[in-house]
């Protein structure tokens, strides 16, 4: 990563990490650029897929979305084609923020969002236990969150 990016770009980065909602001329003054130098730079950042893309972030109790809740899942098999139907089935579901395919106890880990603890109840027994594979989940329901969507140190 080092190796393609130069301090003034790194700059940029971690700037906007912070405060996505600069303009190109205060990001250019901050990095210490001129506008132009900044706008080209920022873009090459885009197109070269070190910024993924760019959202508000929401604040989930204001939506009714204020329960976090964490659930392992295991299948019953681990094969490429089983995994493969979990993801694709996953993917469809809009209140899980995030999924990723894990080593130890489980074979995925969920980040989902929901209204409270009987809206779970319900997205469970309807939708995430009825997925394709799927023989155990753990449920763990976040009590505090401590830290979310910290900016990347690097």
């Amino acid at each position: 990563m080092a190796g393609r990016l130069d301090r003034i770009d790194l700059k940029i980065l971690r700037l906007l990490q912070n405060g996505g909602r600069l303009t190109n001329a205060e990001l250019a003054e901050m990095a210490g650029v001129s506008a132009a130098t900044c706008h080209r730079r920022t873009q090459r950042l885009f197109d070269e897929g070190f910024i993924a893309g760019v959202r508000a972030l929401v604040a989930p109790r204001k939506v009714g979305k204020g329960a976090l809740v964490m659930v392992g899942v295991v299948l019953d098999r681990s094969t490429p084609e089983s995994f493969a139907a979990f993801e694709r089935a996953i993917a469809q579901l809009k209140f899980v923020l995030d999924c990723h395919l894990v080593a130890g106890d489980f074979d995925y880990f969920l980040k989902i969002r929901v209204g409270d603890m009987e809206d779970f109840n319900r997205i469970h027994g309807e939708q995430l236990i009825a997925l394709p594979g799927v023989r155990q989940t753990r449920t763990f329901f976040v009590m505090k969150e401590v830290v979310d969507n910290a900016p990347l140190d690097f």
